[in-house]
Protein backbone atom coordinates (compact mmCIF):
# COMPACT_ATOMS: atom_id res chain seq x y z
CA UNK A 1 0.00 0.00 0.00
CA UNK A 2 1.41 3.60 -0.83
CA UNK A 3 2.29 5.57 1.49
CA UNK A 4 0.38 8.75 0.43
CA UNK A 5 -2.73 10.77 1.17
CA UNK A 6 -3.55 10.45 -2.51
CA UNK A 7 -7.07 8.81 -2.28
CA UNK A 8 -6.40 6.78 -5.46
CA UNK A 9 -3.39 5.18 -4.30
CA UNK A 10 -4.79 4.34 -1.03
CA UNK A 11 -6.83 1.87 -2.81
CA UNK A 12 -4.19 0.79 -4.97
CA UNK A 13 -6.79 1.77 -7.92
CA UNK A 14 -5.78 3.73 -11.32
CA UNK A 15 -8.21 7.25 -11.35
CA UNK A 16 -10.49 5.55 -14.05
CA UNK A 17 -11.66 2.33 -12.16
CA UNK A 18 -15.73 1.77 -12.37
CA UNK A 19 -17.58 1.63 -8.78
CA UNK A 20 -17.45 -2.46 -8.63
CA UNK A 21 -12.96 -2.04 -8.57
CA UNK A 22 -13.51 0.53 -5.90
CA UNK A 23 -15.42 -1.75 -3.99
CA UNK A 24 -13.50 -4.70 -4.22
CA UNK A 25 -10.40 -2.86 -3.39
CA UNK A 26 -11.90 -1.05 -0.69
CA UNK A 27 -12.84 -4.81 1.09
CA UNK A 28 -9.51 -6.17 0.83
CA UNK A 29 -7.59 -3.79 1.90
CA UNK A 30 -10.17 -2.99 4.89
CA UNK A 31 -10.33 -7.10 5.66
CA UNK A 32 -6.19 -6.37 5.79
CA UNK A 33 -5.89 -3.57 7.79
CA UNK A 34 -8.83 -3.74 10.60
CA UNK A 35 -7.90 -3.38 14.37
CA UNK A 36 -9.09 -5.92 15.48
CA UNK A 37 -6.72 -8.33 12.95
CA UNK A 38 -4.15 -6.25 13.49
CA UNK A 39 -4.15 -5.56 17.73
CA UNK A 40 -1.97 -2.70 18.79
CA UNK A 41 -0.71 -2.15 15.61
CA UNK A 42 -0.91 1.62 15.59
CA UNK A 43 0.09 1.55 11.76
CA UNK A 44 -2.30 -0.40 10.68
CA UNK A 45 -5.39 1.47 12.74
CA UNK A 46 -3.94 4.49 10.71
CA UNK A 47 -4.24 3.25 7.50
CA UNK A 48 -7.39 1.78 8.09
CA UNK A 49 -9.02 5.46 8.77
CA UNK A 50 -7.38 6.51 5.47
CA UNK A 51 -8.89 3.54 3.40
CA UNK A 52 -12.10 4.11 5.19
CA UNK A 53 -11.69 7.83 4.71
CA UNK A 54 -10.71 7.37 0.79
CA UNK A 55 -13.60 4.90 0.02
CA UNK A 56 -16.41 7.15 1.29
CA UNK A 57 -15.32 9.67 -0.76
CA UNK A 58 -14.53 7.74 -4.36
CA UNK A 59 -18.03 5.22 -3.42
CA UNK A 60 -19.91 8.42 -4.33
CA UNK A 61 -20.18 9.63 -7.65
CA UNK A 62 -20.73 13.50 -6.60
CA UNK A 63 -18.10 13.20 -3.85
CA UNK A 64 -15.46 11.70 -6.55
CA UNK A 65 -16.22 14.23 -9.24
CA UNK A 66 -15.37 16.80 -6.80
CA UNK A 67 -12.64 15.26 -5.41
CA UNK A 68 -11.15 14.80 -9.15
CA UNK A 69 -11.25 18.30 -9.51
CA UNK A 70 -10.14 20.08 -6.50
CA UNK A 71 -8.43 17.54 -4.41
CA UNK A 72 -9.69 17.14 -0.80
CA UNK A 73 -9.70 21.09 -0.51
CA UNK A 74 -13.59 20.01 -2.01
CA UNK A 75 -14.36 19.28 1.51
CA UNK A 76 -12.53 21.49 3.56
CA UNK A 77 -14.03 24.78 4.86
CA UNK A 78 -13.72 28.20 2.43
CA UNK A 79 -12.51 25.18 0.00
CA UNK A 80 -11.52 25.99 -3.58
CA UNK A 81 -8.45 28.00 -2.93
CA UNK A 82 -7.54 31.71 -3.11
CA UNK A 83 -10.04 32.91 -1.03
CA UNK A 84 -13.17 31.93 -3.45
CA UNK A 85 -15.44 29.33 -2.98
CA UNK A 86 -16.02 27.13 -6.05
CA UNK A 87 -18.96 24.99 -5.71
CA UNK A 88 -18.69 23.13 -8.98
CA UNK A 89 -19.90 25.38 -11.24
CA UNK A 90 -23.79 26.06 -13.59
CA UNK A 91 -24.93 22.26 -12.95
CA UNK A 92 -24.60 22.52 -9.04
CA UNK A 93 -26.23 26.24 -9.27
CA UNK A 94 -29.23 25.31 -10.64
CA UNK A 95 -29.65 21.91 -8.79
CA UNK A 96 -29.48 23.84 -5.96
CA UNK A 97 -31.64 26.62 -6.76
CA UNK A 98 -34.61 24.83 -8.47
CA UNK A 99 -34.71 22.28 -5.59
CA UNK A 100 -35.07 24.90 -3.46
CA UNK A 101 -38.15 25.97 -5.34
CA UNK A 102 -39.12 22.64 -5.44
CA UNK A 103 -39.05 22.08 -1.65
CA UNK A 104 -36.17 19.92 -2.63
CA UNK A 105 -33.22 19.25 0.14
CA UNK A 106 -30.41 18.97 -2.58
CA UNK A 107 -28.27 16.00 -3.19
CA UNK A 108 -26.74 15.91 0.26
CA UNK A 109 -29.29 14.01 2.82
CA UNK A 110 -28.51 14.02 6.73
CA UNK A 111 -29.90 11.70 9.40
CA UNK A 112 -29.67 8.14 8.73
CA UNK A 113 -29.44 6.89 5.28
CA UNK A 114 -30.09 3.11 3.58
CA UNK A 115 -27.35 1.05 2.58
CA UNK A 116 -25.97 0.30 -0.74
CA UNK A 117 -27.41 -2.53 -3.08
CA UNK A 118 -25.36 -5.70 -3.76
CA UNK A 119 -24.82 -8.21 -6.33
CA UNK A 120 -24.11 -11.99 -6.21
CA UNK A 121 -23.38 -14.02 -9.22
CA UNK A 122 -24.91 -17.88 -8.75
CA UNK A 123 -23.99 -20.77 -11.30
CA UNK A 124 -26.13 -23.38 -11.50
CA UNK A 125 -26.74 -26.65 -13.46
CA UNK A 126 -29.45 -27.42 -15.86
CA UNK A 127 -31.14 -29.92 -13.61
CA UNK A 128 -31.04 -27.68 -10.18
CA UNK A 129 -32.82 -25.01 -12.22
CA UNK A 130 -35.10 -27.77 -12.87
CA UNK A 131 -36.20 -29.15 -9.60
CA UNK A 132 -34.80 -26.17 -7.71
CA UNK A 133 -33.01 -26.45 -4.73
CA UNK A 134 -31.54 -24.30 -1.66
CA UNK A 135 -28.16 -23.49 -0.97
CA UNK A 136 -25.76 -21.73 1.25
CA UNK A 137 -23.47 -18.67 -0.32
CA UNK A 138 -20.99 -17.12 1.82
CA UNK A 139 -20.21 -13.36 1.53
CA UNK A 140 -18.60 -10.29 3.20
CA UNK A 141 -20.51 -7.22 3.52
CA UNK A 142 -20.75 -4.09 5.69
CA UNK A 143 -23.02 -4.24 8.95
CA UNK A 144 -24.04 -2.17 11.44
CA UNK A 145 -21.98 -2.24 14.72
CA UNK A 146 -23.45 -3.73 17.17
CA UNK A 147 -21.77 -2.04 20.12
CA UNK A 148 -22.74 1.54 19.01
CA UNK A 149 -26.27 -0.44 16.92
CA UNK A 150 -24.87 1.47 13.69
CA UNK A 151 -24.69 5.42 15.44
CA UNK A 152 -21.05 5.22 15.30
CA UNK A 153 -20.85 6.84 18.80
CA UNK A 154 -19.37 5.50 22.03
CA UNK A 155 -21.97 3.39 24.11
CA UNK A 156 -23.76 5.54 26.63
CA UNK A 157 -22.63 8.76 24.15
CA UNK A 158 -24.33 9.87 21.35
CA UNK A 159 -23.83 12.35 18.04
CA UNK A 160 -23.61 15.67 18.45
CA UNK A 161 -25.41 18.50 16.58
CA UNK A 162 -22.84 20.02 14.02
CA UNK A 163 -22.08 23.50 15.40
CA UNK A 164 -20.39 24.61 11.56
CA UNK A 165 -23.48 23.82 9.97
CA UNK A 166 -25.74 23.92 12.59
CA UNK A 167 -27.11 20.24 11.87
CA UNK A 168 -28.10 20.56 8.20
CA UNK A 169 -25.75 19.27 6.67
CA UNK A 170 -25.26 22.03 4.23
CA UNK A 171 -23.54 25.53 3.96
CA UNK A 172 -24.81 28.26 2.14
CA UNK A 173 -22.86 30.90 0.12
CA UNK A 174 -24.21 33.93 -1.95
CA UNK A 175 -22.11 33.44 -5.14
CA UNK A 176 -23.50 36.68 -7.67
CA UNK A 177 -27.49 36.62 -7.91
CA UNK A 178 -27.51 33.18 -6.64
CA UNK A 179 -27.61 31.55 -3.71
CA UNK A 180 -25.62 28.06 -3.61
CA UNK A 181 -24.85 24.92 -1.08
CA UNK A 182 -22.47 22.66 -1.03
CA UNK A 183 -22.39 19.77 1.65
CA UNK A 184 -20.39 20.37 5.19
CA UNK A 185 -16.71 19.68 5.22
CA UNK A 186 -16.97 19.41 8.97
CA UNK A 187 -19.68 16.69 9.39
CA UNK A 188 -19.25 15.14 6.10
CA UNK A 189 -22.61 16.55 5.26
CA UNK A 190 -24.11 14.60 8.06
CA UNK A 191 -25.24 17.49 10.46
CA UNK A 192 -23.75 15.71 13.18
CA UNK A 193 -20.26 15.18 14.84
CA UNK A 194 -19.24 12.57 16.57
CA UNK A 195 -16.86 13.94 19.66
CA UNK A 196 -16.20 9.93 20.93
CA UNK A 197 -16.46 7.17 18.57
CA UNK A 198 -17.25 3.60 19.26
CA UNK A 199 -13.90 1.88 19.44
CA UNK A 200 -15.38 -1.23 17.60
CA UNK A 201 -16.07 0.64 14.10
CA UNK A 202 -13.81 4.00 15.14
CA UNK A 203 -17.03 6.06 14.59
CA UNK A 204 -18.38 4.51 10.87
CA UNK A 205 -21.19 2.87 12.70
CA UNK A 206 -20.21 -0.09 9.89
CA UNK A 207 -18.22 -3.04 9.80
CA UNK A 208 -16.98 -6.14 7.95
CA UNK A 209 -18.60 -8.96 8.82
CA UNK A 210 -18.36 -12.26 6.68
CA UNK A 211 -21.93 -14.00 6.88
CA UNK A 212 -23.43 -17.10 5.27
CA UNK A 213 -27.25 -17.35 3.48
CA UNK A 214 -29.66 -19.00 2.33
CA UNK A 215 -30.63 -19.35 -1.06
CA UNK A 216 -33.77 -20.84 -2.29
CA UNK A 217 -34.01 -21.34 -5.44
CA UNK A 218 -37.26 -22.18 -7.58
CA UNK A 219 -37.90 -24.73 -10.31
CA UNK A 220 -37.89 -23.27 -13.58
CA UNK A 221 -35.44 -20.09 -13.07
CA UNK A 222 -33.43 -19.33 -16.40
CA UNK A 223 -30.38 -17.43 -17.10
CA UNK A 224 -30.00 -14.06 -15.80
CA UNK A 225 -33.03 -14.74 -13.45
CA UNK A 226 -32.82 -12.29 -10.15
CA UNK A 227 -34.10 -13.23 -6.68
CA UNK A 228 -33.81 -10.37 -3.91
CA UNK A 229 -32.88 -10.88 -0.32
CA UNK A 230 -34.32 -8.06 1.64
CA UNK A 231 -32.57 -6.83 3.78
CA UNK A 232 -28.98 -8.13 3.14
CA UNK A 233 -27.10 -5.54 1.23
CA UNK A 234 -24.81 -3.11 2.81
CA UNK A 235 -25.84 -1.83 5.80
CA UNK A 236 -27.28 2.07 6.00
CA UNK A 237 -25.16 5.12 7.44
CA UNK A 238 -25.85 6.32 11.03
CA UNK A 239 -28.12 3.82 11.76
CA UNK A 240 -30.22 3.92 8.70
CA UNK A 241 -32.20 0.13 7.14
CA UNK A 242 -29.84 -2.37 5.15
CA UNK A 243 -29.45 -2.24 1.31
CA UNK A 244 -30.86 -5.86 -0.30
CA UNK A 245 -29.00 -8.15 -2.00
CA UNK A 246 -29.71 -9.50 -5.45
CA UNK A 247 -28.57 -13.01 -6.61
CA UNK A 248 -28.33 -13.31 -9.88
CA UNK A 249 -28.81 -16.73 -11.82
CA UNK A 250 -26.30 -18.14 -14.54
CA UNK A 251 -27.02 -21.69 -15.87
CA UNK A 252 -23.57 -24.02 -16.90
CA UNK A 253 -23.54 -25.52 -20.01
CA UNK A 254 -25.24 -28.63 -20.46
CA UNK A 255 -23.70 -31.89 -21.95
CA UNK A 256 -27.13 -32.41 -23.94
CA UNK A 257 -29.39 -29.76 -23.95
CA UNK A 258 -29.99 -26.03 -24.65
CA UNK A 259 -32.86 -24.01 -23.59
CA UNK A 260 -34.49 -21.62 -25.04
CA UNK A 261 -37.07 -20.28 -21.71
CA UNK A 262 -38.88 -23.16 -21.31
CA UNK A 263 -38.10 -25.46 -24.56
CA UNK A 264 -35.06 -27.79 -24.34
CA UNK A 265 -33.58 -28.34 -28.02
CA UNK A 266 -31.58 -31.77 -28.83
CA UNK A 267 -30.16 -33.39 -31.27
CA UNK A 268 -30.48 -36.71 -32.20
CA UNK A 269 -28.26 -38.53 -34.91
CA UNK A 270 -29.98 -41.73 -36.27
CA UNK A 271 -29.03 -44.44 -39.30
CA UNK A 272 -30.38 -43.94 -42.59
CA UNK A 273 -32.22 -47.20 -42.04
CA UNK A 274 -34.25 -46.13 -39.03
CA UNK A 275 -34.78 -43.02 -40.89
CA UNK A 276 -36.10 -44.99 -43.74
CA UNK A 277 -38.06 -47.15 -42.24
CA UNK A 278 -39.01 -45.45 -39.38
CA UNK A 279 -38.18 -46.43 -34.78
CA UNK A 280 -38.46 -45.24 -31.80
CA UNK A 281 -35.48 -43.34 -30.03
CA UNK A 282 -35.74 -42.79 -25.84
CA UNK A 283 -34.39 -39.17 -24.92
CA UNK A 284 -33.61 -39.04 -21.02
CA UNK A 285 -35.29 -36.41 -19.30
CA UNK A 286 -33.92 -34.44 -16.44
CA UNK A 287 -36.10 -35.40 -13.68
CA UNK A 288 -35.09 -39.06 -14.60
CA UNK A 289 -37.25 -40.01 -16.55
CA UNK A 290 -37.25 -41.70 -20.75
CA UNK A 291 -39.29 -39.94 -23.52
CA UNK A 292 -40.19 -42.08 -25.99
CA UNK A 293 -39.52 -40.27 -29.58
CA UNK A 294 -41.10 -41.94 -32.25
CA UNK A 295 -39.28 -41.49 -35.96
CA UNK A 296 -42.28 -41.80 -38.63
CA UNK A 297 -40.61 -43.24 -41.64
CA UNK A 298 -39.16 -41.58 -44.35
CA UNK A 299 -38.12 -38.44 -41.91
CA UNK A 300 -35.21 -36.51 -43.28
CA UNK A 301 -32.51 -34.94 -41.65
CA UNK A 302 -33.19 -31.55 -40.08
CA UNK A 303 -37.00 -32.46 -39.13
CA UNK A 304 -38.13 -31.22 -35.77
CA UNK A 305 -40.54 -33.63 -33.12
CA UNK A 306 -42.13 -31.97 -30.52
CA UNK A 307 -42.35 -33.86 -27.28
CA UNK A 308 -44.95 -32.00 -25.52
CA UNK A 309 -44.59 -31.20 -22.02
CA UNK A 310 -41.21 -32.58 -21.48
CA UNK A 311 -39.38 -29.16 -21.26
CA UNK A 312 -38.73 -26.74 -18.19
CA UNK A 313 -41.43 -25.88 -15.75
CA UNK A 314 -42.72 -22.88 -15.56
CA UNK A 315 -41.37 -20.14 -13.01
CA UNK A 316 -44.16 -19.91 -10.26
CA UNK A 317 -46.35 -21.31 -12.54
CA UNK A 318 -48.13 -24.24 -13.79
CA UNK A 319 -47.33 -26.80 -16.36
CA UNK A 320 -43.81 -26.73 -18.44
CA UNK A 321 -42.34 -26.64 -22.03
CA UNK A 322 -41.87 -28.21 -24.34
CA UNK A 323 -39.23 -31.13 -25.55
CA UNK A 324 -37.82 -30.29 -29.29
CA UNK A 325 -35.58 -33.09 -30.64
CA UNK A 326 -33.90 -32.31 -34.63
CA UNK A 327 -33.33 -35.58 -36.51
CA UNK A 328 -29.95 -35.76 -38.08
CA UNK A 329 -29.20 -38.67 -40.43
CA UNK A 330 -26.20 -40.23 -40.32
CA UNK A 331 -24.51 -42.05 -43.55
CA UNK A 332 -22.55 -45.02 -42.85
CA UNK A 333 -18.80 -44.66 -42.83
CA UNK A 334 -17.68 -48.11 -42.03
CA UNK A 335 -19.86 -51.13 -43.81
CA UNK A 336 -19.01 -55.00 -43.68
CA UNK A 337 -18.37 -57.29 -46.88
CA UNK A 338 -22.45 -58.13 -46.12
CA UNK A 339 -24.08 -54.68 -45.74
CA UNK A 340 -22.08 -53.71 -49.05
CA UNK A 341 -23.44 -56.48 -51.29
CA UNK A 342 -27.25 -55.65 -49.60
CA UNK A 343 -26.50 -51.64 -50.68
CA UNK A 344 -25.68 -52.61 -54.10
CA UNK A 345 -28.95 -55.36 -54.38
CA UNK A 346 -31.11 -52.10 -53.77
CA UNK A 347 -29.12 -49.64 -55.56
CA UNK A 348 -29.80 -52.05 -58.34
CA UNK A 349 -33.63 -51.74 -57.45
CA UNK A 350 -34.14 -48.15 -57.27
CA UNK A 351 -36.45 -46.24 -59.84
CA UNK A 352 -35.78 -42.97 -58.64
CA UNK A 353 -38.79 -42.49 -57.12
CA UNK A 354 -37.71 -43.64 -53.14
CA UNK A 355 -35.75 -40.33 -52.96
CA UNK A 356 -38.35 -37.66 -54.96
CA UNK A 357 -36.34 -34.84 -53.86
CA UNK A 358 -33.02 -35.78 -55.60
CA UNK A 359 -35.19 -37.31 -58.69
CA UNK A 360 -36.16 -33.83 -58.76
CA UNK A 361 -33.37 -32.31 -58.88
CA UNK A 362 -31.78 -34.24 -61.36
CA UNK A 363 -34.54 -33.80 -63.81
CA UNK A 364 -33.76 -29.68 -63.20
CA UNK A 365 -30.07 -30.21 -63.65
CA UNK A 366 -30.53 -32.20 -67.32
CA UNK A 367 -33.07 -29.72 -68.32
CA UNK A 368 -30.32 -26.72 -67.83
CA UNK A 369 -28.06 -28.70 -69.22
CA UNK A 370 -30.22 -29.46 -72.61
CA UNK A 371 -31.09 -25.52 -72.65
CA UNK A 372 -27.52 -24.39 -72.86
CA UNK A 373 -26.71 -27.19 -75.69
CA UNK A 374 -29.72 -26.26 -77.78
Amino acid sequence: MADSDDYYELLEIERTADDGTIKSSYRKLAMRYHPDRNPGCTESESKFKAISEAYDCLKDPQKRAAYDRFGKAAFQNGGGGGGQQDFGGFSDIFENIFGEFMGGRGRTQSGPQRGADLRYDLEISLEEAFHGKTTEIDISVSAACEPCSGTGAKPGTGAQTCGTCGGHGKLRAQQGFFMVERPCGACRGTGQIIADPCTSCRGEGRVERDKTLQVNVPPGVDDGTRIRLSGEGEAGARGGPSGDLYIFIHLSRHKLFQRDGTTLFTHAPISFTTAALGGVIHIPGLAGEKHEIRIPAGVQSGKQIRHRGAGMPVLQGRGAGDLVVQIDVETPTKLTAKQRELLEQFRETETGEECPQSAGFFTKLKDMWDDLTD
